[in-house]
């Protein structure tokens, strides 16, 4: 049995969780829940949006799956997903883009892996003032040692899940010191994986490639910035956000993760659709060595997406987040 730490979130995320937890009860999952709070709904119960309760579970255990969460706007804390990112030092961000049977799309058979760099770039949120309210500066880092552990990582996972080429993009023709470094260390650790083919791209015309060529490519590692631009753009090819999981790994901890918001809008009206925090929930088997179960879930998943009768309408159904559920757990086994 696993321990896993469980933060629901804010808007949709008690119900999307709801229906992850009751999926696992059926398939018989070997997860046990460890429940607790961030986000919004942290922040207004207690004051704080990442309570040290919290930080103290994912330390203990080293493994967790949240939901969407809400920063506080105005409240002077920053974003809870960048600072688990930090503090657990998770440097690999992996979104697959995988196209779902029975859901429409613009494309078919796509199947790429994003790695992002998930600690350095821009998003370290250095920035300062020249002159107030009239020229601004953010600074960009960017670490041989952090672009060797990621770009590793991703020639790794490449080699364990049978990925044939992997693509580099980076900036490097402007950003000849931050891009250029990424990019050579990229080309060094190539040298050792010589069964995995290898290119790098310029991120815009790697924006384009991917909307006209999107099959040409299988893994994708990229910097911060880059990947959380292109990472969206994959998502999209496949139907949207809510179509797509994410893991945050590092060395020795892990946190699976809702990449979409947490739609206010809709929360407590059954409407919201759990397929991307399912599938984030997936990953998190695999991580734990679960594949099986995982398997199990998820064909039970590809089956019950064509019964539109129970998908949510943002899938072209006319159901609603409880009857999704059911018809995944009657589909199990």
């Amino acid at each position: 049995m696993h321990d896993v730490v469980l933060i629901p979130g804010d808007g949709i995320g008690p119900e999307i969780t709801q229906s992850v937890t009751s999926i696992f009860e059926e398939a018989g999952a070997p997860v046990n829940w460890v429940r607790c709070s961030a986000g919004l709904t942290a922040y207004e119960e207690q004051g704080n949006p990442l309570p040290e309760e919290t930080l103290e579970a994912i330390e203990k255990h080293r493994v967790a799956l949240k939901g969407p969460l809400t920063t506080p706007v105005g409240s002077g804390f920053r974003s809870v997903n960048v600072e688990l990112r930090k503090r657990f030092q998770l440097y690999s961000n992996i979104r697959p883009a995988k196209s779902l049977p029975h859901i429409e799309s613009r494309y078919a058979d796509i199947d790429l892996v994003m790695f992002r760099e998930n600690t350095e770039g821009l998003y370290i949120g250095k920035e300062k003032w020249i002159a107030k309210d009239k020229h601004a500066e953010s600074i960009a880092v960017v670490t041989r040692e952090a672009s060797e552990r990621l770009i590793r990582a991703a020639f790794e996972y490449a080699r364990e899940n049978h990925r044939k080429k992997i693509t580099l993009v980076h900036k490097a023709n402007i950003l000849k010191y931050t891009s250029g470094l990424f990019m050579e260390v990229g080309a060094e650790v190539a040298e050792d994986y010589p069964d995995i083919a290898y290119e790098d791209l310029i991120v815009d015309n790697m924006a384009m490639q991917m909307v006209m060529y999107p099959n040409n490519y299988d893994l994708i590692v990229t910097t911060n910035l880059f990947g959380d631009i292109l990472s969206d753009l994959a998502s999209g090819l496949v139907g949207g956000l809510g179509l797509t999981g994410a893991a945050n790994i590092g060395d020795d901890a892990a946190i699976f993760e809702a990449v979409h918001g947490s739609a206010p809008d809709i929360a407590g009206q059954n409407k919201a659709n759990p397929i991307a925090f399912l599938l984030s929930s997936l990953m998190l088997l695999d991580y734990l060595d679960e594949q099986e179960t995982a398997g199990q879930i998820r064909q039970a998943v590809y089956a019950t997406l064509a019964e539109k009768q129970v998908c949510t309408p943002d899938i072209g159904g006319s159901g609603s987040t409880t009857a999704f559920t059911e018809a995944v757990c009657n589909n199990i086994g």
